[in-house]
């Protein structure tokens, strides 16, 4: 794997953002085009015509969904984060798959409850908050989803917490400490600070940049 991997990011968006956040515990020496999802680059809606990202393309290796690039991206390299990223995969996924297809309707739901007038914010919260209490017992009996080491369920459920602690700041943490604790360990972490570096817009004549990673 070498520079000529490149990866087209949306600073803000989870599914990006979960994506960045492995490449760089990783250590992955890439490239990083940050597109406007309202004015997307040709290139990449030839490379993936839903015109979401993250996409990553590594030379004959062309990917389109965070996860695959999250378990690609562990296979590229041999470092001890990589190693523990590798382990409980399984269990990883049945809960990223809980995440992203239970938890995550509804939080948009409750993030833009007045365009779902059917019923009111509470509501959508409460719903929400189902699987945020499976998180919460979990997090009562270690410091990560699937024990004490960082796991593909961290990196990728995360950044779909931090907007759900978002919508009402404060809420979550006087209601569900143990997962208020956990997000905020990785929302301090050098590893999301390289994640949310502010990269210059790409243009068809413009920056393609190496991903920052996370300095010791």
């Amino acid at each position: 794997m070498t520079d000529s991997a490149l990866l087209y990011s949306f600073r803000r968006c989870p599914y990006a953002m979960r994506a960045r956040m492995a490449l760089i515990c990783c250590q992955l020496s890439i490239r990083v085009r940050e597109v406007a999802l309202k004015d997307k680059p040709a290139e990449l809606l030839a490379l993936n015509p839903k015109g979401t990202v993250p996409v990553l393309v590594s030379g004959d290796t062309l990917l389109t969904e965070s996860l695959d690039i999250m378990l690609w991206a562990t296979e590229q390299s041999s470092l001890p984060a990589a190693a523990a990223l590798k382990q409980q995969v399984p269990a990883s996924l049945a809960l990223i798959t809980a995440n992203d297809e239970g938890f995550k309707p509804w939080l948009d739901k409750y993030k833009y409850f007045d365009r779902h007038p059917q019923f009111d914010q509470n509501y959508y919260r409460d719903n929400a908050c189902e699987f945020i209490a499976d998180l919460e017992n979990r997090l009562s009996h270690s410091t990560m989803l699937l024990g004490e080491a960082v796991s593909l369920a961290d990196l990728a459920i995360f950044p779909f917490v931090r907007q759900f602690a978002g919508v009402e700041p404060g809420w979550l943490a006087a209601r569900y400490p143990n997962v208020a604790r956990w997000l905020d360990n990785h929302l301090a972490s050098k590893a999301f600070s390289a994640c949310m570096y502010k990269y210059p817009l790409y243009q068809l004549q413009g920056d393609t940049l190496p991903l920052v990673l996370a300095q010791e």
